[in-house]
Parts: structure tokens; sequence; C-alpha cells
């Protein structure tokens, strides 16, 4: 099975940027959709993006749509999550995740939910303060 760790995170200012990593091991990633969820204090869970195999399709919530972008390196075996001009409501742990069939798309129209991710990492924390 595909294990996920997430890193990059850290405490920044607001307008600030941090670029995320999820590095992919126990399987190749390749095929895999990975997505990137986050979970404020009190929060639920959120999809923020999430890639396709071959990076096509990228889907992008609304709330950080325009300022984050994500990218893979299947030789790497990496996911990024580079993130601009974040804001107090950026402030969570971020996760990286990935589903257990291949088949599991993603579409830039969206929904991004938790229901086909299998895989998850622990989570790295990005906390955005003044």
């Amino acid at each position: 099975q595909i294990q996920l760790v997430e890193s990059g995170g850290g405490k920044v200012q607001p307008g600030g940027s941090l670029r995320l990593s999820c590095a992919a091991s126990g399987v190749s990633m390749d095929p895999y959709t990975i997505a990137w969820f986050r979970q404020a204090p009190g929060k639920e869970l959120e999809g923020v993006a999430c890639i396709r195999s071959h990076g096509i399709g990228p889907y992008f919530a609304d709330s950080v749509s325009g300022r984050f972008t994500i990218s893979r390196d299947n030789a790497e075996g990496k996911v990024y999550l580079q993130m601009n001009i974040l804001n107090e409501e950026d402030t969570a742990t971020y996760y990286c995740a990935a589903p257990e069939s291949t088949i599991v798309a993603c579409y830039a129209a969206g929904p991004l939910t938790t229901t086909w991710y299998k895989y998850w990492g622990l989570g790295t924390q990005v906390t955005v303060q003044s």
C-alpha cells in the first residue's frame, strides 16, 4: 500500500508563502490521484486541491483558487502544494491523501471529498499569524 508523508509546514505571516510536499512510498504513486485536505481547529476536513496521475484537471477549492497551485513529480514520488498570499483562514493541519483505487480521478469542477481516499499522511501544521 502507499505511504504518505507531508512536510513543509510552519509559521508564516499573512501574505507569505509556503510549499508543502507529500512524499509517497511503498508503491509507485504514478497512477494515483493525490489530494490535499486541511482541517482547522473546530472545523471539518476540507478538500483543498487534487491532481490526477499525469497532472491534468487539477481541482482547487474556491477558498484557495488563484492562490494555491498543485504539482507532482512522479519520478521523485512527490506532490507539492504551493501556497501563496496566505491568510489566517489558511491556518490548519494539511494532509495529503491517496485513494485505494487508481481509477479515482480528480476534476477541475470538483467536488473533492474524503469518500474515496483511504491512505493518509499524518499531516503538517500551517500557521498564518502576524
